[in-house]
């Protein structure tokens, strides 16, 4: 069926599948949500989703099992292996007692795996929840059990599921499945099961989900998000973790956001309500929007505040999530006091030993100055023509440092940390009383919001603010990296550094506005040769800059080509400190030797 006959008959397959979904279930009042869509790909495919639906609905809780997924996602799983694991565990719990207790279901069912293994089978090989589902397809059709001993051991721990007695059996699985194969330290640090049921719908309703949802949206929607995650329970095929989630993130990438010129006064309103009041005046805010956003974001906008919990403008549930991540940062600095103490008086002795350096004099060899005599007979016998001394004079010049955190939705696990390293540096910098200003960046819709959490010459009272972090939406690191330099370029100080955090993926939608100019949405190589020539800019207007990575493996190839030499891979991000401090206990020694 080709997509012109799909839509002249998408009335009449949607009713045959819900009917189905309804047969299945017993329940007619059930709110049935049948992929027609999944026609395109297999007819067998899509009536055995539906039949599977129907199944879903009749043997377990819907609602309570989706919660639990999406609770868990919440405190920090991977969405896409809990989501392919989630499926797995639904195919033997619901897919093979379906089709033994109705006729005509394991002819479909049979049809279904045969499509996926005659189209899908060069993609499913090549993960290991994709070799997974072949074993348990293939062990339907032929009855055959033999497969690589680790798949072997994977399906012996969910197979007891073809008799599972509730919902929760089913919950249990998948949770002990994905702490086992995926994410072993979950537990340690994020708690077991009880502590992700604990999770409350109010918490829930109180993030944005809008960097899960398959399609960008104005405002927070955990129902859609809680709908999403139920409709993926059921589906059959390319469900491995690693290909799912590259597809789900490429149909993202294509969208395109259509607004009216109403719709985009509501987005100022909506900024203010989430980020908090600017701290600039309307006349400044103009100024720099049109020096700065030009070029490939001549469309967009640049919103500066220093967060909804410093200027907020009406209690909401924004303001409360921001409270609650505040305390939550705060907890993280006083269970790991000592640590963090530790690591503030390590790179504070670094950095004062390298700026007392400064302040003294050196000898040093040179092909010039005054002759040393006890170097003379090197002369004709060795090509070192260093016979002369001099004096480097103590050196005086000054640092200023920048620090620019992503806060876009990838950092969102890790908010925590990400708020302790920094503070660290917070405070080894004001240890030495070198001027530093710390932000971080997102994006939502056009507007790119640069959050101050202390300006270049506040005293150290002020790096508190720090445990203000949260994050949200995309990211625009271009524009961000060249809002930052603004301020930066300004300063009177001679050496000039800045350091930045960030996932190596720019990401950012285009607004389809009226009239506007936006050439294409802000993603991959495009994004990166953007961020990249920003930071070549700033290169050769003299400011030293450090990209540190914290993304994924696969994406440091982008990062090298934004970043170049100067850039550190930390796997880890409790050593963002580390290498923050040792870039710029470098830059300190290299400048002075220069």
């Amino acid at each position: 069926m080709n997509r012109e006959e799909l839509e002249e008959r998408q009335l009449e397959i949607a009713n045959r599948m819900k009917n189905i979904i309804w047969t299945v279930c017993g329940d007619y009042t059930l709110e049935a949500k049948p992929d027609v869509e999944a026609f395109l790909k297999s007819k067998y495919i899509a009536l055995y989703d539906g039949i599977k639906q129907g199944a879903f609905a009749k043997y377990f809780e819907k609602e309570k099992l989706s919660m639990y997924l999406v609770k868990k996602v919440y405190l920090g799983a991977r969405e896409d292996a809990l989501v392919a694991i989630a499926q797995l565990c639904m195919e033997k719990a619901v897919g093979d007692r379906i089709a033994r207790e109705r006729k005509g279901v394991s002819s479909i069912q049979k049809k279904a795996y045969e499509y996926v293994l005659d189209h899908e089978m060069d993609m499913l090989v090549k993960s290991e929840f994709g070799r997974l589902q072949l074993a348990m397809m293939r062990q339907v059709l032929t009855g055959e059990r033999r497969c690589e001993e680790k798949i072997r051991k994977q399906l012996d721990r969910i197979e007891p599921l073809e008799k599972a007695a509730d919902t929760m059996e089913v919950i249990r699985t998948i949770d002990d499945c994905y702490n086992a194969w995926v994410d072993p330290g979950f537990e340690q640090i994020h708690g077991d099961l009880s502590k992700v049921l604990a999770v409350t719908v109010e918490e829930l309703m109180e993030y944005s989900w809008q960097d899960f949802l398959t399609e960008d949206m104005y405002e927070e929607n955990f129902e859609a998000y809680l709908e999403q995650m139920s409709q993926q329970m059921t589906a059959t095929g390319q469900n491995h973790a690693e290909e799912k989630k590259d597809e789900k993130e490429s149909s993202k990438k294509r969208k395109i956001v259509r607004v009216s010129e109403e719709d985009l006064k509501k987005v100022y309103t909506y900024i203010e309500l989430n980020f908090g009041k600017t701290y600039l005046s309307p006349l400044e805010e103009k100024k720099i929007n049109f020096q700065l956003c030009r070029g490939i974001h001549a469309d967009c906008g640049l919103y500066f505040t220093d967060g909804i919990l410093a200027n907020p403008v009406k209690k909401n549930y924004q303001l409360e999530y921001a409270k609650k991540q505040q305390g939550k940062n705060k907890y993280a600095y006083y269970d790991n006091h000592r640590t963090v103490k530790q690591n503030i008086v390590i790179l504070s002795g670094i950095l004062k030993k390298a700026m007392a350096m400064r302040q003294e004099e050196i000898t040093i060899l040179s092909d010039r100055g005054k002759i040393c005599p006890e170097r003379l007979w090197k002369i004709g016998r060795s090509r070192d023509a260093k016979l002369f001394s001099q004096i480097c004079p103590a050196d005086g010049s000054t640092f200023v440092v920048d620090v620019l955190i992503d806060a876009s939705g990838s950092q969102r696990v890790r908010q925590e940390q990400v708020a302790l390293q920094a503070y660290i540096i917070m405070q080894a910098l004001s240890s030495v009383h070198i001027p530093h200003r710390v932000m971080s960046f997102c994006t939502f819709w056009d507007h790119t919001i640069l959050q101050r959490y202390r300006e270049y010459d506040e005293d150290a009272s002020a790096n508190e603010k720090i445990f203000n972090f949260t994050t949200s939406s995309n990211n625009r690191d271009g524009l961000a990296i060249r809002a930052a330099s603004l301020g930066l370029l300004e300063r009177e100080e001679e050496r000039k550094i800045m350091i930045i955090l960030s996932d190596g993926r720019p990401y950012d939608v285009i607004l389809n506005r009226p009239n506007g100019r936006n050439p294409q949405p802000y993603q991959g190589k495009y994004a990166v040769r953007d961020t990249g020539t920003e930071v070549r800019r700033l290169r050769n207007l003299g400011v030293s800059v450090l990209g540190v990575f914290a993304g994924e493996e696969k994406d440091l190839e982008a990062e090298k080509k934004i970043f170049g030499r100067d850039f550190a891979y930390i796997r880890d991000i409790s050593r963002f400190s580390r290498i923050v401090g040792s870039y710029l206990n470098k830059q300190i020694e290299e400048n002075w030797l220069e």
